[in-house]
């Protein structure tokens, strides 16, 4: 697969997991917004990541060693990077039941609006 083919995809399954996000938000399924806002970007990273260092992506969910790593932890503003930290659990908690009565609690109304608006500047 070209390189050019490899960001392509990445990109275009990015587009699908934050139109998955707005989706899940529609329906008030707010756990699944959240974990989606976290696939968007974890995805449009590892486009980045091969644009940039054109391999193949490490098999990773941390936003913020990917983003470090590509070197955008330097370029990013303090607000994109609040977002990263944001996201970055809502990947493994949304899996496992200890964590999901907390974290629904979180995942309000609202604050879905705020991660779906976020994620979509950073897309």
């Amino acid at each position: 697969m070209e390189n050019y083919q490899k960001v392509t995809y990445w990109c275009e399954m990015s587009d699908y997991d934050l139109e998955t996000a707005y989706a899940m938000f529609q329906t008030g399924r707010y756990l699944y917004v959240g974990f989606m806002c976290h696939q968007t970007i974890e995805k449009i990273l590892k486009a980045l990541w091969s644009y940039r260092l054109t391999d193949i992506p490490p098999k990773t969910h941390s936003l913020s060693r990917l983003a470090e790593q590509i070197g955008l932890d330097i370029e990013f503003s303090e607000k994109q990077l609040d977002l990263i930290d944001q996201l970055e659990p809502l990947n493994i908690e949304a899996r496992y039941p200890s964590y999901k009565e907390r974290l629904m609690q979180s995942l309000t109304d609202h604050y879905c609006q705020w991660l779906l608006q976020q994620t979509s500047e950073l897309q």
